[in-house]
Protein backbone atom coordinates (compact mmCIF):
# COMPACT_ATOMS: atom_id res chain seq x y z
CA UNK A 1 0.00 0.00 0.00
CA UNK A 2 1.27 3.27 -1.18
CA UNK A 3 1.68 6.05 1.67
CA UNK A 4 0.56 9.54 1.43
CA UNK A 5 1.37 12.86 3.14
CA UNK A 6 -1.01 15.83 3.26
CA UNK A 7 -0.06 19.27 3.35
CA UNK A 8 -1.67 22.11 4.49
CA UNK A 9 -0.58 25.85 3.96
CA UNK A 10 -1.68 28.44 6.19
CA UNK A 11 -1.55 31.72 8.18
CA UNK A 12 -3.40 33.02 10.79
CA UNK A 13 -6.28 30.63 9.84
CA UNK A 14 -7.48 29.26 13.79
CA UNK A 15 -11.25 28.98 12.60
CA UNK A 16 -10.23 26.98 9.65
CA UNK A 17 -7.80 24.69 10.49
CA UNK A 18 -9.45 22.38 12.71
CA UNK A 19 -12.28 21.01 10.00
CA UNK A 20 -9.29 21.12 7.03
CA UNK A 21 -7.50 18.63 9.35
CA UNK A 22 -10.20 16.71 10.40
CA UNK A 23 -10.80 16.14 6.72
CA UNK A 24 -7.59 14.50 5.86
CA UNK A 25 -6.53 12.31 9.28
CA UNK A 26 -6.57 9.69 6.94
CA UNK A 27 -3.52 10.38 5.35
CA UNK A 28 -0.44 8.91 6.61
CA UNK A 29 1.32 12.30 7.36
CA UNK A 30 -0.17 15.95 7.98
CA UNK A 31 2.22 18.68 7.53
CA UNK A 32 1.25 22.45 8.26
CA UNK A 33 3.52 24.70 6.32
CA UNK A 34 2.92 27.45 8.65
CA UNK A 35 3.69 31.57 7.97
CA UNK A 36 4.09 31.88 11.72
CA UNK A 37 0.65 32.53 12.47
CA UNK A 38 -0.26 35.35 14.88
CA UNK A 39 -3.39 33.35 16.40
CA UNK A 40 -3.25 29.81 17.70
CA UNK A 41 -3.38 27.64 14.01
CA UNK A 42 0.15 26.16 14.97
CA UNK A 43 -0.94 25.15 18.02
CA UNK A 44 -4.36 23.92 17.07
CA UNK A 45 -2.54 21.72 14.41
CA UNK A 46 -0.15 20.20 16.68
CA UNK A 47 -2.62 19.33 18.93
CA UNK A 48 -4.24 17.38 16.44
CA UNK A 49 -1.23 15.55 15.46
CA UNK A 50 0.19 17.79 12.46
CA UNK A 51 3.94 18.24 11.95
CA UNK A 52 4.12 22.04 12.21
CA UNK A 53 7.01 23.32 9.76
CA UNK A 54 7.42 27.53 10.24
CA UNK A 55 8.14 29.41 6.76
CA UNK A 56 9.24 32.71 6.01
CA UNK A 57 6.41 33.64 3.71
CA UNK A 58 8.28 35.13 0.27
CA UNK A 59 5.53 34.21 -1.67
CA UNK A 60 2.97 31.32 -2.28
CA UNK A 61 5.63 29.63 -5.46
CA UNK A 62 8.37 29.14 -2.72
CA UNK A 63 5.91 28.29 0.26
CA UNK A 64 4.65 25.45 -1.82
CA UNK A 65 8.18 24.11 -3.00
CA UNK A 66 9.62 23.94 0.82
CA UNK A 67 5.72 22.00 2.00
CA UNK A 68 6.50 19.73 -0.67
CA UNK A 69 9.81 19.23 0.20
CA UNK A 70 9.08 18.49 3.97
CA UNK A 71 6.86 16.21 3.02
CA UNK A 72 8.36 12.29 4.08
CA UNK A 73 5.88 10.22 1.48
CA UNK A 74 6.22 9.18 -2.05
CA UNK A 75 2.81 11.04 -2.54
CA UNK A 76 1.66 14.55 -1.76
CA UNK A 77 -1.94 15.83 -1.67
CA UNK A 78 -1.49 19.39 -1.26
CA UNK A 79 -4.80 21.04 0.70
CA UNK A 80 -5.27 24.68 1.40
CA UNK A 81 -6.63 26.00 4.84
CA UNK A 82 -10.20 27.16 2.93
CA UNK A 83 -10.49 23.54 0.98
CA UNK A 84 -11.66 20.10 2.65
CA UNK A 85 -11.36 16.86 1.76
CA UNK A 86 -14.96 14.96 1.04
CA UNK A 87 -15.19 10.88 1.44
CA UNK A 88 -15.51 10.32 -2.62
CA UNK A 89 -12.24 12.35 -3.12
CA UNK A 90 -10.11 9.91 0.02
CA UNK A 91 -11.70 6.74 -1.46
CA UNK A 92 -10.90 8.13 -5.19
CA UNK A 93 -7.43 9.32 -4.18
CA UNK A 94 -6.35 5.87 -2.03
CA UNK A 95 -7.43 3.95 -5.04
CA UNK A 96 -4.86 5.75 -7.61
CA UNK A 97 -2.46 5.40 -5.81
CA UNK A 98 -1.95 1.74 -5.79
CA UNK A 99 -3.09 1.84 -9.38
CA UNK A 100 -0.27 -0.43 -10.84
CA UNK A 101 1.01 2.06 -13.55
CA UNK A 102 -0.76 6.10 -12.65
CA UNK A 103 -0.13 8.88 -13.38
CA UNK A 104 2.58 11.25 -11.78
CA UNK A 105 0.05 14.25 -11.05
CA UNK A 106 -3.82 14.59 -10.86
CA UNK A 107 -6.04 17.72 -11.08
CA UNK A 108 -8.76 17.23 -8.40
CA UNK A 109 -12.33 19.20 -8.87
CA UNK A 110 -13.15 21.83 -6.12
CA UNK A 111 -16.73 22.62 -5.18
CA UNK A 112 -16.88 26.33 -3.97
CA UNK A 113 -20.07 27.11 -1.51
CA UNK A 114 -20.22 31.60 -0.32
CA UNK A 115 -23.28 32.60 0.59
CA UNK A 116 -25.42 29.74 1.65
CA UNK A 117 -25.31 27.84 -1.89
CA UNK A 118 -22.52 26.28 -3.94
CA UNK A 119 -21.52 28.32 -6.89
CA UNK A 120 -21.83 26.78 -10.63
CA UNK A 121 -20.95 29.37 -12.32
CA UNK A 122 -18.44 32.20 -12.42
CA UNK A 123 -15.60 29.82 -12.97
CA UNK A 124 -16.31 28.56 -10.01
CA UNK A 125 -17.17 24.92 -11.19
CA UNK A 126 -15.16 22.73 -11.88
CA UNK A 127 -12.44 25.05 -10.59
CA UNK A 128 -9.33 23.09 -10.92
CA UNK A 129 -6.18 24.44 -9.57
CA UNK A 130 -2.32 23.45 -9.68
CA UNK A 131 -2.36 19.52 -9.75
CA UNK A 132 -3.80 18.34 -5.90
CA UNK A 133 -2.52 15.04 -6.45
CA UNK A 134 1.08 13.78 -7.35
CA UNK A 135 4.37 12.28 -6.62
CA UNK A 136 6.82 13.63 -4.81
CA UNK A 137 9.57 15.47 -6.91
CA UNK A 138 6.70 15.02 -10.02
CA UNK A 139 5.53 19.04 -9.26
CA UNK A 140 7.82 22.00 -8.69
CA UNK A 141 6.92 25.86 -8.54
CA UNK A 142 8.56 28.64 -9.89
CA UNK A 143 10.15 30.24 -6.67
CA UNK A 144 9.98 33.47 -6.77
CA UNK A 145 5.90 33.76 -7.73
CA UNK A 146 4.84 35.87 -5.05
CA UNK A 147 0.80 34.46 -6.36
CA UNK A 148 -0.84 32.65 -8.69
CA UNK A 149 1.98 30.71 -8.12
CA UNK A 150 2.97 29.29 -11.66
CA UNK A 151 4.20 25.49 -11.79
CA UNK A 152 5.83 22.55 -13.81
CA UNK A 153 4.91 19.15 -13.86
CA UNK A 154 8.28 17.27 -13.64
CA UNK A 155 6.99 13.98 -15.97
CA UNK A 156 7.40 12.40 -19.19
CA UNK A 157 3.62 10.98 -18.39
CA UNK A 158 0.71 13.82 -19.03
CA UNK A 159 -0.93 15.25 -15.62
CA UNK A 160 -4.53 13.85 -15.76
CA UNK A 161 -8.04 14.26 -13.92
CA UNK A 162 -9.65 13.05 -10.33
CA UNK A 163 -13.48 12.96 -10.89
CA UNK A 164 -14.71 12.94 -7.09
CA UNK A 165 -14.44 16.82 -6.25
CA UNK A 166 -13.20 18.45 -2.74
CA UNK A 167 -14.86 21.28 -1.28
CA UNK A 168 -13.85 25.09 -1.10
CA UNK A 169 -14.85 27.76 1.06
CA UNK A 170 -13.32 30.60 -0.72
CA UNK A 171 -14.72 33.56 1.57
CA UNK A 172 -15.74 33.23 5.06
CA UNK A 173 -18.27 36.08 4.40
CA UNK A 174 -18.28 39.69 2.71
CA UNK A 175 -15.24 41.47 4.73
CA UNK A 176 -13.04 38.54 3.73
CA UNK A 177 -13.80 39.19 0.03
CA UNK A 178 -12.00 42.45 1.08
CA UNK A 179 -9.69 41.51 2.67
CA UNK A 180 -8.80 38.87 0.29
CA UNK A 181 -9.04 41.69 -2.74
CA UNK A 182 -6.18 43.62 -0.92
CA UNK A 183 -4.10 41.00 -0.28
CA UNK A 184 -3.96 39.04 -3.12
CA UNK A 185 -3.85 42.63 -5.29
CA UNK A 186 -0.87 43.45 -3.35
CA UNK A 187 1.10 40.69 -3.99
CA UNK A 188 -0.24 40.52 -7.83
CA UNK A 189 1.26 43.90 -8.28
CA UNK A 190 4.41 42.58 -7.54
CA UNK A 191 4.48 39.91 -9.63
CA UNK A 192 3.74 42.52 -12.55
CA UNK A 193 6.57 44.52 -11.28
CA UNK A 194 8.76 41.76 -11.19
CA UNK A 195 7.90 40.99 -14.61
CA UNK A 196 8.71 44.91 -15.40
CA UNK A 197 5.06 45.76 -16.52
CA UNK A 198 3.95 49.12 -16.02
CA UNK A 199 0.30 50.29 -15.87
CA UNK A 200 -1.95 53.48 -15.96
CA UNK A 201 -4.74 54.56 -14.00
CA UNK A 202 -7.04 53.69 -17.45
CA UNK A 203 -5.44 50.53 -17.42
CA UNK A 204 -6.32 49.08 -13.86
CA UNK A 205 -10.15 50.58 -14.76
CA UNK A 206 -10.68 49.01 -17.91
CA UNK A 207 -8.86 45.63 -16.85
CA UNK A 208 -11.00 45.68 -13.59
CA UNK A 209 -14.13 46.05 -15.70
CA UNK A 210 -12.86 43.46 -18.07
CA UNK A 211 -12.42 41.07 -15.13
CA UNK A 212 -15.90 42.18 -14.18
CA UNK A 213 -17.71 41.09 -17.43
CA UNK A 214 -15.60 37.87 -17.56
CA UNK A 215 -16.74 36.76 -14.90
CA UNK A 216 -20.38 37.71 -14.25
CA UNK A 217 -21.40 37.64 -17.98
CA UNK A 218 -18.85 35.25 -19.80
CA UNK A 219 -18.50 32.91 -16.89
CA UNK A 220 -22.20 33.33 -16.58
CA UNK A 221 -21.96 34.80 -12.71
CA UNK A 222 -25.37 36.39 -13.13
CA UNK A 223 -26.92 32.40 -12.81
CA UNK A 224 -25.56 32.60 -9.53
CA UNK A 225 -27.42 35.41 -7.67
CA UNK A 226 -25.98 37.19 -4.94
CA UNK A 227 -23.43 34.96 -4.48
CA UNK A 228 -22.33 35.31 -8.22
CA UNK A 229 -22.49 39.38 -8.15
CA UNK A 230 -20.30 39.32 -5.05
CA UNK A 231 -17.50 37.24 -6.66
CA UNK A 232 -17.81 39.38 -10.05
CA UNK A 233 -17.47 42.63 -7.90
CA UNK A 234 -14.69 41.00 -5.70
CA UNK A 235 -13.07 39.92 -9.18
CA UNK A 236 -13.38 43.74 -10.61
CA UNK A 237 -11.74 45.11 -6.78
CA UNK A 238 -8.97 42.98 -6.74
CA UNK A 239 -7.91 43.26 -10.30
CA UNK A 240 -8.39 47.24 -10.74
CA UNK A 241 -6.57 46.96 -7.16
CA UNK A 242 -3.53 45.45 -8.37
CA UNK A 243 -2.87 47.14 -11.53
CA UNK A 244 -3.06 51.09 -9.39
CA UNK A 245 -0.90 49.28 -6.60
CA UNK A 246 1.66 48.63 -9.85
CA UNK A 247 0.73 52.19 -11.05
CA UNK A 248 2.00 53.23 -7.38
CA UNK A 249 4.39 51.08 -7.45
CA UNK A 250 6.42 52.16 -10.70
CA UNK A 251 5.31 55.98 -10.61
CA UNK A 252 7.87 56.24 -6.50
CA UNK A 253 5.79 58.92 -5.65
CA UNK A 254 6.92 60.93 -2.55
CA UNK A 255 5.50 63.98 -0.56
CA UNK A 256 7.01 67.14 -0.79
CA UNK A 257 10.17 67.92 1.54
CA UNK A 258 8.73 69.84 4.98
CA UNK A 259 10.81 72.79 6.20
CA UNK A 260 11.09 73.43 9.81
CA UNK A 261 9.72 75.73 11.07
CA UNK A 262 10.31 77.66 13.97
CA UNK A 263 8.68 81.19 15.65
CA UNK A 264 11.02 84.00 15.39
CA UNK A 265 12.19 85.39 18.37
CA UNK A 266 10.76 88.76 17.77
CA UNK A 267 7.51 87.68 17.06
CA UNK A 268 8.00 87.81 13.53
CA UNK A 269 6.94 85.62 10.60
CA UNK A 270 7.88 82.21 10.57
CA UNK A 271 10.68 80.60 8.19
Amino acid sequence: MSKISAYIIAWNEADKIRSAINSVLWADEIVLADSFSKDSTAEIAAAMGARVVQIEFRGFGDLRNQAMAACTHDWIFSLDADERCTTEARDEILATIDLPNPADAYYIPRRNFFMGRWIKHSGFWPDYRQPQLFRKGALRFKGDDPVHEEYEVVSDKPAAYLQQSIWQFPYKNLEEVAHKANRYSTLGAKKLQQRGRQARMFTALSRGLWSFFHMYILKKGILDGWPGFVIAVGNFEGTWYKYAKLHELTAGWQPPDTPPLRREANGGKAN
